[in-house]
């Protein structure tokens, strides 16, 4: 049986200003994983030119990052609870930043790859990481850790608009190598100070199910691959069918092995936590749904409505505004005020809301009126749904899995985000055709598939979730009739 040794810096859960440092590593580590997903698009014109990538391969810099992070975040979680969370939330910064170096220092493609791949690694130990030491820290005053994962929450779209900004900033004027490099000073500074803000946090003593670990992460991220390439390749190519139905089997021989094990990787009975499962399933709906808004909001506004890509930037400012205000000032009060549960539904109501109103732009749009109000109204459903759905996922296990619960909880939202965007991606090609009322049809269809997603996640959140004192209630009431 494992044992736990509990070594938390006496410092840095009191009240302290080292505790809102802390944050600020943690709302860094948030950042910089978003934004090295958006921060390429810009640059890939010309890596394609300098490194010889193939039209083809030339997305598999986006997919290599994706597949790496994917794969390994439940593994991440696992080592985090078992090694300490700080650990490997400095190992995981180390490793993003050896990628970071590779990823800009490469002469031809396959450095490119390995270099994208190790940095969708160190961003899988990161996140679950980050998640448990933010629990950590605020998770002892309820209202203390609403505002910290409001903060938490806030540094995504902040990560993903700034990803945009740089990527054209730093590819126009400097070259795209510096896309990555822009990763290496601020990873030194969170490595530098990451020893004397955070808590070490709780070890266990105990094997790590490495067979376990090697096919969840190969079954994930097999299905990640089918997925990506799915839109390319097709859905019923033999390459897709064989990584997805692959990924699938392999991920059902994960699930019997961790039935048998004494101390398993995933301990299954988690999921039978009240909350854990319908608050996993709002936010795999909500990334299902919202990062193909944000993708093809962009695409509107640039091969439609004809900006350039640091134009199409700054349109998405007031979007990103409005969550991070909605995610910091208003979220926490209207939680405290109403519930997790009423906030997750309204949220997710809301965004499916805004999406079937932005399936009504036009060819011959503007941003005033097509974009600006609708994305307004989804942004304000993405405020509202994501801070309560992730404090009920991490809050329903006890703290020693909270690092498998924060990587549970963040699989669960790669995943939705990689399988929205590529049905929604099908879906726009399925309904668009060549030339802009062509391409503005697709982009409606999109947004009305997503808007479907949304809505679906609300009503699942309607069925499954509980409000706090009621699941505490039903597990108190449950464990003394086994008793």
């Amino acid at each position: 049986m494992s044992s736990a040794t509990t070594s938390t810096s006496p410092g840095v859960t009191g009240r302290d200003s080292r505790r809102w440092l802390a944050l600020g590593l943690i709302a860094a580590a948030q950042f910089m994983v978003i934004m090295d997903t958006s921060i390429i698009g810009v640059a890939l014109p010309e890596m394609q030119h300098d490194l010889d990538f193939t039209p083809e391969g030339l997305s598999w810099v986006f997919n290599a990052y994706v597949v790496a992070f994917g794969g390994l975040l439940l593994l991440g979680g696992r080592l985090s609870d078992l090694f300490g969370a700080r650990r490997i939330f400095a190992t995981g910064w180390a490793i993003l930043t050896a990628g970071s170096l590779a990823a800009g220092l490469a002469n031809n493609v396959p450095v490119e790859l390995v270099g994208r791949a190790l940095q969708g690694a160190g961003s899988a130990l990161i996140a679950p990481a980050a998640l448990t030491l933010l629990f950590t820290i605020f998770g002892g005053t309820p209202k203390e850790l609403t505002r910290a994962l409001a903060l938490y929450g806030a540094a995504a779209p902040a990560g993903g608009t700034a990803g945009v900004f740089l990527g054209g900033l730093l590819t126009q004027y400097a070259s795209w190598p510096w896309v990555f490099f822009i990763n290496l000073p601020l990873a030194a500074v969170v490595l530098a100070v990451t020893p004397s803000v955070m808590p070490t946090g709780t070890t266990r003593r105990g094997s790590l199910d490495l067979a376990g670990a090697v096919t969840v992460t190969a079954g994930l991220a097999a299905i990640v691959f089918a997925i990506v390439r799915a839109p390319q390749q097709g859905w019923t190519s033999t390459g897709t069918l064989i990584a997805g139905l692959g990924g699938i089997a392999l991920l059902g021989l994960f699930a019997a092995g961790q039935a048998r094990r004494e101390q398993p990787l995933v301990r299954l009975a988690i999921f039978k936590t009240p909350n854990l499962a319908g608050a996993n399933a709002a936010q795999f709906f909500l990334g299902a749904a919202w990062i193909p808004m944000f993708f093809f909001v962009n695409l509107y506004l640039q091969q439609v409505l004809g900006l350039g890509a640091f134009a199409s930037g700054a349109a998405l400012l007031p979007l990103t505004l409005t969550i991070m205000v909605g995610m910091v000032s208003v979220a926490p009060r209207l939680i405290a005020r109403f519930g997790p549960k009423t906030m997750t539904v309204a949220g997710l109501a809301t965004l499916a809301g805004g999406l079937v109103w932005l399936s009504f732009l036009r060819p011959t749009g503007t941003f005033w009126v097509d974009v600006l109000p609708a994305t307004l109204v989804t942004a304000a459903g993405m405020a509202m749904a994501f801070i309560p759905s992730l404090g009920l996922a991490l809050s329903s296990v006890p703290p020693q899995e909270a690092g498998l619960a924060a990587g549970i909880v963040n699989t669960n939202y790669q995943i939705g985000s990689a399988i929205g965007l590529a049905a929604m991606t099908a879906v726009a090609a399925a309904a668009g055709a060549p030339g802009v009322s062509g391409l503005t049809d697709g982009f409606s269809a999109g947004f009305l598939g997503a808007a479907s997603i949304a809505a679906v996640g609300a009503l699942i959140a309607v069925l499954c979730l509980r409000t706090p004192q009621a699941a505490a209630s039903d597990q108190t009431a449950g464990e003394s009739v086994a008793g």
